[in-house]
């Protein structure tokens, strides 16, 4: 069967920073920046600030944002999906797939002369090799299964430039997959490294077929990448074709707000990810502009650990939701980049279902719902019942806008209520390791992007990011059988009305049984100056540069 490209969208510090400067000397996703005018030019070098260091280089693990920025200049994909229409679109792939009925079997047809930045071949073998390592993992070498990908039984080599994948049950979602940073492309040497060899201190020797290669890197601080003079197989629906405009990109970690936002304004950098919303206003002035990229999932929001003690009675979750006044912290925190949320998916996810009315803020109701749930005030006026306290640990979500700040507000509106909130202290590596403990987090600050139904499976499933702990990582329990079968069919029902039915009824489970409270649609905010032209993102709000020229 073939099928459409609607059918496969739907179906489917401030001295450091300066030191390393100084050391360094829109719609359309080809067409960013500002309002200046002119053919576009070849040649110059671009300096782009981001929020945090990259962690991995693994594509089916670089889904962090610093991660995929990276991994989406320097690989290809066998389909590319548009930003703008999310429609797929042939790019590696010669054709889009010819998918059989079931959606167990997908035929991809490869274009000729691709090759990687080692000189090998980007051919059949070496596609084959690249998804049996994406969809089965490799536990010996710590190399994770993408959660992008579903039932996955392997690949075949029908010919040097055709490959045919094979599924234990149907992967609606598989084409779609394909287009993300998840599924990019790598050289056969690259795939043969284990987990660590994909992370910091390795980036060089990570191999793609994209138009950038890395040329350089200073551990933690630093990216360096140069242009592939002899890229020329760009998806074809792109104006520009043949090698990337830029000679060169340097990627530089600035994590401190103050520094990214002046360094561009002052003219030091061009470009920089992560532009708080109080800091917006700064580039508004002449020279300067804002690219706002929706990221088309999972709303940035908090899922609640109904398995938790606390936490365990629908009514507390029901009170904590009605007690937190989700208008005020929009209004208060950020600007129109971030829309109030009115369900778990943005509006411009696939299957989206308004929920709204279940997120109504209500401190009366959110009282009385306490009271019933018998939790009365302590000597503190904290909230306890019988020896317990009423008392939540939130996580500090790093890669999200002003998570921090958020969880103050939080803590302050349900202080009012006599529920106690803390803040779980820490960097990344902190977070991560206390992810999954129900003892040490409670309300799990978090969103994903990704513009396919799969998107909301990605984040609650029991083995993908779990992040309600519906499955009990030591005893292997799950909580919610329904949920866990809702979110197991968006993924393997073969048709686009199963796939969304499946999906309504996991939006709309998830909002009445109050697992979770979506806050507001996340936006990646970048600033500029203007003679950047041509900047966009790929469908999740990731930089593309392959079409960024500097004006002069």
């Amino acid at each position: 069967m073939t099928v459409s490209r609607r059918d496969l969208l739907i179906a489917g510090s401030a001295a450091s920073v300066a030191g390393l400067l100084a050391a360094c000397g829109g719609t359309d996703p080809q067409s960013g920046g500002g309002s200046v005018s002119g053919e576009p030019r070849t040649g110059g070098a671009l300096t782009y600030l981001e929020p945090q260091t990259w962690t991995t280089l693994y594509p089916p693990a670089a889904g962090f944002y610093p991660n995929g920025g990276v991994i989406n200049n320097l690989t290809d994909r066998l389909l590319y999906q548009n930003p703008e229409t999310l429609e797929l679109e042939p790019w590696i792939a010669a054709e889009l797939p010819k998918i059989n009925k079931d959606a167990t079997q997908y035929t991809f047809t490869l274009r000729k002369g691709v090759s990687y930045s080692d000189g090998t071949p980007l051919d059949a073998a070496n596609v084959v090799k690249n998804f049996d390592l994406y969809g089965k993992g490799d536990s010996g070498r710590a190399l994770t299964v993408s959660e992008a990908i579903n039932n996955y039984d392997h690949g075949e080599v029908v010919d040097e430039q055709t490959v045919r994948f094979h599924f234990s049950a149907p992967a609606p979602g598989f084409a779609q997959a394909t287009s993300t940073i998840n599924s990019g492309l790598l050289s056969n040497a690259t795939l043969d490294k284990t987990s660590e060899g994909f992370g910091p201190g390795n980036a060089k020797s990570i191999i793609g077929s994209g138009p950038f290669v890395i040329e350089d890197e200073q551990v933690g601080t630093q990216l360096s990448f140069k242009v592939r003079e002899d890229y020329d197989w760009a998806p074809p629906s792109l104006s520009h074709q043949g090698r990337a405009r830029l000679d060169k990109i340097t990627y530089v970690v600035a994590g401190e707000d103050s520094v990214r936002v002046g360094t561009v304004v002052s003219g030091q950098a061009q470009l920089a990810r992560q532009i708080e919303a109080p800091d917006e206003t700064q580039f508004a002035g002449q020279g300067l502009a804002l690219h706002a990229a929706a990221t088309n999932g999972v709303n940035n929001g908090l899922s609640f650990r109904f398995r938790t003690p606390a936490l365990s009675d629908l009514r507390v979750r029901q009170a904590i939701i009605a007690g937190i006044d989700r208008q005020a912290i929009v209004d208060t925190l950020f600007t129109k980049s971030y829309p109030l949320a009115t369900g778990a998916l943005a509006k411009t996810a696939l299957g989206y279902v308004d929920t709204s009315k279940h997120y109504a803020h209500d401190p009366a109701r959110a009282a009385a719902l306490l009271d019933e749930a018998g939790w009365a005030a302590g000597p503190d006026k904290i909230r306890i019942k019988g020896d317990e306290r009423l008392s939540l640990t939130f996580n500090e979500a790093l890669p999200q806008p002003r998570s921090k700040e958020v969880v103050t507000l939080i803590q302050a509106q349900l202080a009012e209520l006599g529920i106690e909130v803390k803040l779980f202290p820490g960097d990344q590596a902190a977070q991560d390791t206390a992810r999954l403990d129900p003892k040490q987090i409670q309300v799990y600050h978090s969103m994903v992007g990704r513009a396919d139904f799969d998107v909301i499976k990605s984040q609650y499933f029991s083995k993908n990011r779990n992040t309600l702990l519906n499955l009990d990582t030591k005893d292997g329990s799950v909580g919610d059988a329904e949920l866990e079968n809702l979110l197991s069919a968006i993924a393997s029902e073969p048709t686009v009305e199963q796939r969304e039915a499946a999906s309504a009824a996991a939006q709309e489970l998830l909002a009445e049984q109050a697992y979770i409270l979506p806050i507001f649609e996340e936006s990646q905010v970048f600033g500029l100056r203007t003679e950047v032209q041509g900047f966009g993102t790929e469908s999740v709000g990731r930089p593309t540069f392959y079409g960024t020229w500097l004006a002069g």
